[in-house]
């Protein structure tokens, strides 16, 4: 699933080209994956894109939607998030379209924004300015702009790190890649639970988190099986993998062969010589 660095990567790409555009057409295919197609049909056609950000996994679109009412416009934002295989590209209208694409947005410069997505996990709505708040307010914080006080507090819980790390309405953007990343790059065990953690082990964590975003960022994202970015290029940051995805290989920093566990459902890559596993309960440090 593209994570933030991946998102990261698709919101430059359309930022550099699609505000002051102008959508003057609007193409469906299948639909299952958008909330509410009447009202996508209704407020996108004639709309005037205004800036394109990032809200953790989300891309959210800003809008000047044409008002039917007075003639006017009124501020809205179309949200896609990509699920596991979407991608969010620009291309020259005239190029060859690519299998499993459920969305065309006819651009007024011959071009077209398309959406593809051979799972149709993603999810694509369209919100009022007024309905962002109430939105966003389901989020966490942003890992790149949380401050260190604040991210202590947010993972100072008694439950794995691994799955504080996961959950969106803790931190929004974080997936499974950059978090076993970020805790092989700390040397903490994925099982280990937040409150647990020392000062030490906070501070290298806070760090580990932020400086692999910005390098997989730099790099343009993880490129593992679907994702590109918006002008349908791969990233280069599965490249540089240290835990994710690298089951019974050696370890970079100890040669110890990387395991797999499952945390919280999903498959986590550690180290277990660097990232030692917490003792069970009530485990006594000496032999009796």
């Amino acid at each position: 699933m593209p994570e933030l660095p991946e998102v990261e990567t698709v919101v430059r790409g359309l930022r550099a080209a699609l505000p002051g555009r102008t959508i003057t057409g609007l193409r469906l295919g299948k639909t299952d994956f958008i909330a509410d197609v009447a009202r996508l049909e209704r407020a996108l056609p004639g709309a005037r894109i205004q800036e394109v950000r990032r809200f953790g996994k989300f891309i959210g679109v800003r809008l000047a939607i044409p008002a039917l009412a007075n003639g006017g416009r009124t501020p809205g934002w179309l949200m896609v998030h990509l699920g596991m295989t979407g991608q969010f590209t620009v291309s020259r209208a005239d190029s060859p379209v690519r299998p499993h694409t459920h969305v065309w947005l006819a651009l007024d410069d011959a071009r077209e924004v398309r959406y593809t997505d051979i799972r149709r996990f993603g999810r694509m709505r369209v919100l009022d300015e007024a309905e962002m708040p109430a939105f966003l307010s389901r989020l966490g914080s942003e890992p790149l702009e949380v401050p260190y006080p604040a991210f202590c507090a947010a993972i100072d819980r008694r439950a794995m790190i691994k799955a504080l790390l996961l959950d969106q309405q803790v931190f929004r953007g974080l997936g499974n890649i950059y978090t076993d990343e970020s805790l092989w790059r700390a040397r903490i065990h994925p099982r280990r639970l937040g409150a647990r953690l020392t000062a030490p082990e906070r501070r290298a964590l806070y760090a580990a988190v932020r400086r692999i975003l910005a390098e997989a960022i730099r790099l343009r994202g993880s490129s593992i099986s679907d994702f590109v970015d918006s002008a349908g290029s791969p990233g280069d940051y599965q490249r540089r993998h240290r835990a994710y995805g690298r089951e019974g290989e050696p370890c970079y920093r100890c040669g110890a062969r990387i395991r797999r566990l499952v945390v919280a459902g999903r498959s986590s890559y550690y180290c277990p010589r660097c990232q030692r596993a917490p003792r069970a309960p009530g485990r006594s440090k000496r032999k009796l």
